[in-house]
């Protein structure tokens, strides 16, 4: 064992999750079921990665969001998959998928919905809009005003909708897969820092490498992958792998961990916006599907560190001078990981 995770791991008990009792569930609560979350985001991971070739980690992180029950935002160029890795994550889940395209003649009720006036009822009859459904693809995103992205707020982050002062609760699960361009600016409105922070994750897809290039121009010259891939699981399977999840051991020493690295965003010189609470959180659920995925029922430090970047660099802004040195944020990140200590404990 690692000096860095020397008091932190309990003993292995089983990869299953099969009992939540001895993390302090309550244990006159329902039963859940069995699920092996290791086995069964195996088989999403194959088979997204017959459309999404070459990209483990990206599809890897993509399944971490969807179990954290948090929203991926996909930012690369045009052509590298974004759209087709966002469609291709809801295929796999026999659930209700949304395509919203996102334009500047959107408008918010597009996306949440509108109250109708039915003359023969003489009420008014809410017509949902495009979020109410398990998967929403927001393609494009920030190709809509600001106010149209309002729209999505409340729903990510409460997982309901108001209009004309009703409340509509979404369905679970409920992901928002959003994609944009960061290099054309033109006809673009860039993501307000209160939306960017609701997106547990931010990925770039990145070309892929020779090989899966060559086996792209064959394998799609007659056919497109995507039309025959079948779902792996439904909804209500989601729901239990997100449920065993949320079982997983957590000590104390690495949430004081969490709460150090999120502290450091707030201190460092390099920026000037910190990490919020919500973003402890969102690590801290992040590090509980990807210790999962690996098929341990506690979480280590080395799950900390590998969502650090993917989880916190799209929240941070900048310094001025920071920005001139051409500091990133994901730097500024990797280096807070080499400096923040691990706490120790049992």
């Amino acid at each position: 064992m690692s000096e860095s995770t020397a008091g932190l791991r309990p003993d292995r008990v089983t990869t299953e999750l099969r009992s939540a009792s001895r993390h302090g569930a309550d244990p006159d609560a329902a039963p859940v079921p069995d699920v092996d979350v290791a086995i069964e985001g195996g088989r999403l991971a194959e088979a997204i990665g017959r459309v999404v070739e070459g990209k483990p980690d990206v599809v890897r992180l993509a399944l971490v969001v969807l179990l954290a029950e948090g929203h991926l935002l996909i930012e690369d160029v045009p052509g590298v998959g974004k759209t087709t890795l966002a469609k291709t994550l809801a295929r796999t889940i026999d659930g209700t998928v949304r395509r919203i395209q996102f334009t500047p003649d959107l408008l918010p009720s597009d996306v949440t919905g509108v109250a109708v006036y039915d003359r023969d009822s003489r009420a008014f009859e809410f017509k949902p809009g495009a979020v109410f459904a398990n998967i929403v693809v927001a393609d494009e995103i920030n190709r809509a005003s600001p106010k149209t992205q309002s729209a999505l707020l409340e729903c990510m982050e409460e997982r309901q909708v108001t209009v004309d002062g009703v409340t509509y609760e979404l369905a679970r699960p409920f992901m928002v897969v959003a994609t944009q361009n960061p290099l054309e600016m033109e006809g673009t409105y860039p993501l307000p820092e209160a939306q960017r922070d609701r997106f547990t994750a931010r990925v770039s897809m990145g070309y892929p490498d020779r090989d899966a290039e060559l086996a792209m121009l064959d394998e799609r010259a007659t056919a497109d992958p995507l039309t025959a891939l079948t779902p792996v699981v439904d909804a209500a399977g989601v729901r239990a792998l997100v449920a065993a999840v949320g079982r997983l051991h957590v000590a104390e020493p690495l949430r004081q961990y969490v709460v150090s690295l999120v502290e450091a965003t707030r201190r460092s010189p390099d920026l000037r916006l910190g990490a919020s609470p919500r973003a402890g959180l969102q690590l801290l659920r992040a590090a509980r599907a990807a210790a999962a995925l690996a098929g341990r029922d506690h979480v280590l430090p080395d799950d900390v560190q590998a969502m650090a970047v993917p989880v916190l660099a799209h929240r941070l802004l900048l310094t001025p001078d920071a920005a001139l040195a051409r500091r990133d944020t994901a730097r500024v990140v990797t280096d807070l990981l080499s400096s923040v200590p691990v706490q120790r404990g049992h």
